[in-house]
């Protein structure tokens, strides 16, 4: 028996602001997008950890982007928001500007990440996607935390 492939031409990415800069990360990824809310401090994480939340009855590492890319602070505003993303079985906030839109990119129009993209090191990167006057920076959530850190969140959440 033959078994069909579907042939993926596209993917779906949430796209979000950093500075002056979108990236995208795949819808797949993404469990819901929430408003900034009060954020608890945790001792002895690293400095882009800023704490947790409680999201709907579950502690929730959050992360600030702009820190763990080493970007200038900016003080969060009414379009700062929390993108809730799974990273293996761990879900983690990743503090964004702002959350534009949703699209779908075609796979033929992302390329390999040059080695360092508006500061962001190509590691955490999974390609660039030149969509008519737009760059879109896609994010590799896999590589955006190392295994250490996620032991380090999974031990905060649990």
């Amino acid at each position: 028996m033959l078994e069909h492939k579907e042939i993926v031409s596209e993917v779906k990415v949430i796209v979000f602001r950093l500075k002056d800069e979108e990236y995208g990360v795949e819808v797949n990824q993404v469990k819901s997008i929430e408003k900034l809310e009060h954020i608890t401090r945790v001792p002895r994480t690293p400095k882009f950890v800023k704490g947790v939340i409680n999201l709907r009855g579950v502690v929730t590492p959050i992360i600030d982007l702009r820190n763990r890319f080493e970007l200038e602070d900016c003080v969060y505003s009414e379009s700062t928001r929390i993108i809730i993303v799974a990273v293996g079985e761990l879900e983690v906030g990743l503090i964004v500007d702002a959350a534009n839109d949703v699209i779908d990119i075609p796979v033929d129009a992302i390329e390999p990440p040059p080695e360092v993209v508006g500061g962001v090191e190509a590691a955490y990167l999974r390609g660039v996607a030149k969509l008519d006057k737009r760059l879109l920076i896609l994010l590799n959530l896999d590589k955006v935390l190392s295994t250490e850190e996620i032991k380090q969140l999974d031990a905060i959440e649990g």
